[in-house]
This record gives C-alpha cells, structure tokens and sequence, in this order.
C-alpha cells in the first residue's frame, strides 16, 4: 500500500472540471478521469476513467495512489450515512495489460463473506456475462491507514482497450429490468397471471403486485382459497432475492405438471420488489429518505414509505376475506454474512403453532440441496420488532407461516461436500423454482392436494422438458446475453473434487461480439458461471477470457 496522502485527482472525461472533496459522498461519480497529481491535459490511455451514474450504480469517490493502485469510496445510502456495502461501477480507457489494484475501503460492516472467499464480480462488454474474480486476488484486511477499518483490495488486469469493464458487489437486478421482465409476462396474456399497480413510490416508480392462479379457483366461492404471499427486495442491494423471486414466477406461470396443480389450488400474490426507489438508486438498505422499510412494518407511513403502507394493507386485507385462508406470508432476503439458503421464523407462545412453522423448511431442505435447516432459526429479538416477518406473525390468522427466507450473496455448502459452491444467478432461481414446488409437498402433507409422484422426487427443474423449453423462449435477455461465457468442457476442481455439472455451468469461454454497456442496470441473460478460490478453467486458445494477473500466485 502506498503512503502518500490520499488525495483525489480527478478530471472529467469531458474536461470539465470535478470539485470533488472528501465530505462530499452524496452522489455517484460520473465520468471522472483519475489522474496523477499535478497532470495537466487530457487523460492519456491508462488514465481510468470511472462512472457510477446511472440505474444501481454505486461510487461515491475514487483516489489516486499510483497508476496501479486505486482506493474506492462506496456511496452511503442517500439520507443515512450508515450504510455502505453495495458497489456498482464502470472502468474504461484502459491500456492492455494494465495491471491495477482496487481498494474498497469504506466498508460498514466489518463482517463479511469476503473472509470466506467471496470475490466482487465483473463482465465487459465484450464478455457481458458476470464472472467472479478468482478469490487468490482478493484480500480482506484491517488497514492502518483507514483508521484499521477493514478494507477489501482486488487485482484484476484489463486485457482489452477498447472494453468498458464493469464491477459489482453482487449481481445486479434493476427495477428496469423486472420491469421489462413483467412486460414480457404481460405481452403473453395467461389467463392465470394478473399484474396490478398496488402503489407508487415517493419518486413514482411502480410497486407491482401479481397474482397467479387459475380463473376458475379466482372466481369460486364453494371452498376457502389457499394463499401465498410472496415480497422481495425491501433492502435495494440484496440482489438474489430478486432471482429467487423471479425463478419462482418462472416456475408458477410455466407449463411444468406441478406448476399447474399449485395454480389449480392455490393463488399465489406476489411482490416482486418493496423498494424500487432505493434499487434504482443504487442504496444497499434503504429507500431514497433512508428508511430501512423492514423496520417500518408495525406503523408505515403513506407519505414516507407508501410502498410498505399499500404492502401491510393489501396483505391485512386478505388476511380479514372470509373466503381465504392464508397460509404463508415470506419475504425474501440475501444475507451478507452466512453460507446456503435459510429461514428465519417466530417463536410463539402456543406450542403447536411453534412446531407447525418448522414443517415448511424441513420441507424445503429436502427439496432444495443449497438450504440450510441448521443455519434455520427461530426467535424474537427485539432488533427485529419492525420487520415483516415479526409484525405480520403477530398480526395475521394463527394459521398463517411468517417466515424471512434468506440466501448467501456467495455460497452454499450441499450435504457431504467439503467445499462451498459459489451461487451463480441461475442457482439462485432454482432456489425459487425449488420454493415453488415445495408448496406441493406442504399443502399434500395437508391432504389439501392429492397429487403424484410427489415434488421431491419430479426431475430436476432445470431438466425437465416444459420448463427448460419455457425458459429458453422468455429468458430476458440483453444484446449477447444468451451466448454462455463458460462451457461443458471446464475442468472445475476443489480439493481434489470435480463439481457436479448440475450446480455449475461449466462451458468454455466463447468469442462474443462488443454490445454497449448502456446495460448497466443488470439486464444481462441469467446463466453464467463463477470463479472460486481453488478453481482452475481449462483455458482455450481462440476464445476470449479475462486476463487475471497470475503474478500473486
């Protein structure tokens, strides 16, 4: 680490001039061309040009130590100063070759999955597709010259000139692109998925509400209906639980034998995204006033959090109409610190009540290899009085399952492995795929539906015919994104162990044409594949790849 006092010199990319200070991290950088002290001129090539601003992105401010060493800045949440995890970020004019490295170093948790191997991930614009940078080049430290707070430094050297590179903490989804995601939902008019406004945020955006299940079970007012409620993204930066709820959508509107029973007995109602302020804004927690809107659970305001306002009385609403029964209420959440998928569920006074709520993950661990029962828990910590999960236990039919689903930003350790395998974003649907089929075991296990063979042992979902054919015709995908990065030849080795090919994409690196890099928001195609710390890939001679600096080992 260099010692020269860190001071930023920064130059516009259209020279205009930047007045950039220290105190002054309420905004994303934008265009700004990283400069030696005391140059004059234009950037010369090697002169990084970084650029935060636009939809997700985050980087509040960049400092120049050397030509090869960088330390980043993470914009805090707007309005609250206290958040500050998620980065999301552009770097262009680079030379080939230019090795560098970037150090993160205003992190607001010292805990991390980066102690666990965790890497920040990359694409370019020639390779759209997210890859993780190989934990051998990321280190995560206390250092003395930020106050021994913990800073996260990477390697990474740019390999191609002409490349816009981009770099994020976790795998983007942009409110754009669930957008686009719900248009394509709506453009093929199933008379069993409804999507209705349910309310507007405080800077108009759209708090979507769907609804699947089949008209007749819509219509009918012989029996009580079965309901599930589903929300997501009420933290911005919590990334996978967007892919989670998107895969469970996926799984319900498809054509797969077990998606059609659920949607013949159930109605499942769905908030795919709580905060779509704060996740175009780029916040990691918060919504734009700086709310965290899974505190606000027990009194929401209309005029300070509308989204949880209109989401606590839809979901109060349903809960008092004598013709439903609803069953479950789970939000779902990625966790910064802890491995596999999980749930987090209430403790309550009535014995069998307590008993009946651990039936559903038990349920979902057997169907899902990345969840965790041990990592399960249930309690009532009084830090926890104003989230969803909490307030609605305590408000809603005893009847009902509150639970908070989380999954790791990084990893998930299957039973009899001894390694962790890193999430990719279509494990992370799987995870809402397995989510959904789950739901038919709990309401067989009920002798609600009568249904065979049973859920948990149907083939894969990711295998099986119907939904592998649904998914290849209404992936959202952007530009290239349907070229894979990575193919069936990677020889993927930890420890000595090949993976399994069923819980990574392993294919080999392709040629992919340039696409612009206007896609910042996160709307590239959802299959790629990850590095991992003790990971090798077979190289091939004609294919493009990230150049990694291999000087470290």
């Amino acid at each position: 680490m260099n010692n020269q006092t860190r001071a930023q010199n920064g130059e516009s990319a259209d020279d205009s001039d930047s007045d950039f200070t220290n105190e002054q991290l309420t905004g994303n950088i934008h265009k700004i061309a990283i400069v030696p002290p005391n140059y004059t001129g234009k950037p010369k090539k090697g002169h990084l040009i970084f650029d935060a601003c636009f939809e997700c992105g985050n980087l509040g401010r960049v400092d120049y130590i050397s030509d090869f060493e960088y330390d980043l800045f993470i914009r805090p949440d707007t309005c609250n100063a206290r958040f500050r995890i998620w980065f999301n970020f552009t770097v262009e004019n680079v030379k080939q070759e230019q090795r560098v490295v970037f150090n993160v170093v205003n992190f607001s948790k010292s805990k991390s999955l980066y102690r666990e191997g965790m890497s920040p991930l990359v694409k370019s614009t020639s390779r759209p597709k997210w890859q993780r940078i190989p934990a051998k080049n990321v280190f995560y430290y206390r250092c003395p010259e930020h106050k021994r707070n913990y800073v996260m430094s990477f390697v990474f050297c740019f390999d191609v000139e002409d490349d816009v590179y981009q770099f994020a903490y976790s795998f983007p989804y942009s409110y754009t692109k669930l957008q686009n995601y719900l248009q394509i939902l709506d453009n093929r008019s199933l008379d069993y998925y409804d999507r209705e406004l349910l309310a507007l945020s405080v800077q108009q955006r759209r708090l979507d509400l769907v609804t699947i299940c089949d008209p007749e079970l819509k219509n009918t007012s012989e029996k009580k209906r079965k309901l599930v409620i589903i929300t997501a993204r009420v933290h911005p930066g919590e990334t996978p639980s967007s892919y989670v709820c998107q895969g469970l959508i996926e799984f319900l509107v498809s054509p797969h034998p077990i998606a059609k029973v659920l949607r013949e007995n159930v109605i499942f109602k769905i908030i795919p995204m709580l905060n779509p302020d704060g996740v175009f804004l780029g916040n990691y927690r918060c919504s734009l006033m700086g709310f965290d809107l899974n505190r606000v659970w027990q009194d929401p305001s209309p005029w300070a959090h509308p989204e949880l306002f209109a989401a606590k009385a839809q979901v109060l609403s349903l809960d008092k109409d004598p013709s439903m029964d609803l069953d479950f209420f789970i939000d779902i959440h990625a966790h910064s610190t802890m491995m596999n998928g999980f749930m987090y569920g209430n403790i309550y006074e009535d014995p069998n009540r307590y008993e009946r709520q651990a039936i559903f993950p038990k349920l979902l661990c057997s169907n899902a290899d990345d969840f965790s029962m041990s990592n399960t828990s249930f309690n009532r910590d009084a830090v926890k009085a104003g989230t969803g999960r909490r307030t609605l236990g305590g408000s809603l039919d005893e009847n009902c399952n509150c639970y908070t689903l989380e999954v790791s930003f990084f990893s998930y350790q299957p039973a009899g492995f001894n390694h962790p395998i890193p999430y990719t974003e279509e494990e992370y649907m799987k995870l809402g795929r397995n989510l959904a089929r789950t739901f038919l075991d709990f309401y067989k296990l009920q002798n609600y539906i009568v249904f065979n063979p049973s859920a948990a042992i149907m083939p894969k979902l990711n295998n099986s015919a119907g939904f592998s054919s649904y998914r290849s015709n209404n992936t959202l995908t952007n530009g290239n994104g349907n070229n894979p990065l990575l193919g069936n030849n990677l020889n993927n080795s930890t420890n000595g162990k090949k993976r399994s090919p069923t819980t990574m994409s392993q294919q080999p690196l392709k040629p992919i044409s340039s696409s612009s890099m206007s896609n910042h928001n996160g709307n590239s195609s959802s299959s790629m594949s990850n590095g991992s710390q003790n990971s090798n890939a077979a190289t091939n001679e004609n294919k493009p790849k990230f150049f990694i600096d291999n000087s470290l080992e």
